[in-house]
């Protein structure tokens, strides 16, 4: 038996600008159908394990209860980071719970936004894992290497540990491309997956001796964590007080209990738009289209539209990620470097690096659909039993016209509904309510006028998602 791990933390900003930093990779649909973070908590079907222990950024936390419950893992728990501190401290507040909670069995870390194509060999390494695990190993899972990659790092494996794996003489940052080629003929060294099978006790044991201050750290945090709502939240001046460190620097480069579990199962790490493209089904010209997409004499592109039609002519080897603020047409080979331009982009104010058109709310999402001066128009859409805050603004008025459904609407003292093709009027500094009281979503088109329009313009008096 598992606890799995899922770690949900990360930005995925080499996928941009189809991931952002409020809606990172792993809370996207990039095969077209689930979510990486879906497709992870699949991965865990069959499987004898606990109930999972995911752990995000408080900036998601809505978004990652969401999918847990579109995915039927509404048990999970959902585990707070303050600020991400790297994987080490994140680990360790899912050790320090699973030994809260009585759980002895073997924690199953799996980062969120990875890909397998073969989960039966992943579950035939987990077997091998899982055995090296319980005889007191630190396990990580070194993905057999199909080229010469400088963008992983690699374990090297060292004496065998009978027929389960073998202990990890050394690991290795991302080679340079002639260091790659030699790894990959050598035949003993494995791309680091960033996955670990591990017992809570042993990690904590050797963070005790290799870490002491990260421990501490998260002991402290998880001493004085509360529970809110659906989440556990650690305290969060106690974790901020840990370094920031990942669990291979930390403890898998130091400890010699540290063993590897070969992986052939069609892994990525989906960390880049080369990745995507390896990764998804391509057509006779090796094009990777997604969206309305018509491609003419092009060969080699990774092509994703989400608003409109993207036609390419004489093209070879490009990303070309359309959305409806940004473009990105990129040089394939070069998409691993894109954490250089975002951050570029961020150091010049670009709000485009943080957040989409479409931003999700724990009732439901929201679209801007056209903004100016003193204006601006959204496509809102509230889930069934969903309601928002009860609240009002200074500086702006809403008028509401439904498209879909029935809306609830508390305006000061009075209560009423308002149907489809008809709308409602919110005076300015006006308590206000909307709710959507149906079996369907709730479809509305809001627009704001008034001399202020930022979201920093609500007061919330009353809120069931605690904000």
């Amino acid at each position: 038996m598992f606890t799995p791990v899922i770690l949900a933390g990360g930005s995925g900003v080499r996928l941009w600008p189809l991931s952002r930093r409020q809606r990172p990779k792993q809370f996207l649909s990039l095969d077209g159908e689930s979510s990486l973070l879906a497709n992870t908590l699949a991965r865990l079907e069959g499987l004898d394990t606990a109930p999972p222990i995911v752990i995000c950024q408080e900036a998601h936390r809505f978004l990652a209860a969401e999918q847990l419950r579109q995915a039927g893992a509404s048990e999970a728990r959902l585990l707070l980071e303050p600020e991400g501190r790297g994987t080490a401290p994140a680990i360790a507040l899912a050790a320090l719970l699973a030994r809260r909670e009585g759980r002895r069995e073997p924690l199953l870390v799996l980062p969120s936004d990875h890909h397998l194509a073969d989960d039966e060999a992943f579950r035939s390494a987990l077997e091998r894992a899982e055995r090296l695990a319980g005889a007191g190993h630190l396990v990580a899972f070194g993905v057999v290497p199909t080229r010469a990659e400088t963008g992983y790092g690699y374990l090297q494996a060292g004496e065998a540990l009978g027929e389960d794996g073998f202990a990890v003489a050394r690991f290795v940052e991302k080679p340079d491309p002639a260091t790659a080629e030699r790894f990959l003929a050598d035949g003993d060294h494995f791309w680091n997956s960033g996955m670990f099978v591990l017992r809570p006790e042993d990690y904590l044991d050797a963070l005790e001796t290799l870490a002491p201050a990260t421990l501490a750290a998260c002991r402290g945090a998880m001493d004085g964590a509360v529970v809110d709502l659906d989440f556990l939240r650690p305290e969060a001046r106690a974790f901020l007080e840990s370094p920031a460190d990942s669990i291979d620097v930390v403890v898998m480069e130091r400890t010699d209990r540290a063993a590897m579990v070969p992986l052939a199962a069609g892994w990525s790490d989906i960390g880049s738009w080369q990745a995507l493209w390896e990764t998804l089904p391509h057509d006779a010209d090796a094009n990777v289209l997604r969206g309305d997409v018509v491609c003419e004499a092009s060969r080699g592109l990774m092509v994703h539209a989400e608003s409109r039609l993207v036609a390419t002519l004489g093209l070879q080897d490009l990303v070309i990620v359309e959305t409806d603020d940004a473009v990105l047409v990129a040089d394939r080979a070069r998409s691993q470097q894109l954490r250089g331009l975002v951050e570029r982009l961020e150091a010049e104010g670009r709000g485009e690096t943080r957040v989409t058109t479409t931003v999700h709310r724990p009732w439901g999402h929201y679209r801007t659909v056209d903004a100016g001066p003193r204006y601006q128009v959204k496509r809102i859409t509230v889930r069934p039993g969903a309601r928002l805050s009860l609240q009002l603004h200074h500086h702006r008025a809403e008028h509401w016209v439904v498209v879909r459904g029935t809306a609830r609407v508390t305006l000061d003292e009075e209560v009423f509904l308002v149907g489809e093709n008809a709308s409602t009027f919110i005076p300015m500094g006006r308590v206000h309510c909307l709710e959507n009281p149906g079996l369907i979503p709730l479809e509305l088109i809001e627009v704001q006028s008034g001399s202020y329009l930022s979201e920093d313009d609500i007061v919330r008096l009353d809120d069931r998602y605690g904000r």
